[in-house]
């Protein structure tokens, strides 16, 4: 199952207010303005500030 597609267009990062990536296959809602992504579990997405984890390198803007 995946999020629904309403959902995607409105939710922000909570943080800097962004928009969000899914990414489906990983589980998770990634901000590349903060450099942090939020995990989706069991289709929740879980957008608290505490619950972000830094990215990987993957998204560093040069």
């Amino acid at each position: 199952m995946s999020l629904d597609k309403e959902l995607l267009e409105i939710i922000v990062c909570p943080k800097c207010k962004n928009d969000l990536i899914y990414e489906q296959e990983k589980e998770r809602l990634v901000c590349i303005k903060c450099n942090v992504y939020y995990p989706v579990r069991e289709d929740i997405p879980i957008l608290l500030i505490d619950e972000a984890k830094p990215l990987g390198r993957e998204y560093l803007v040069q």
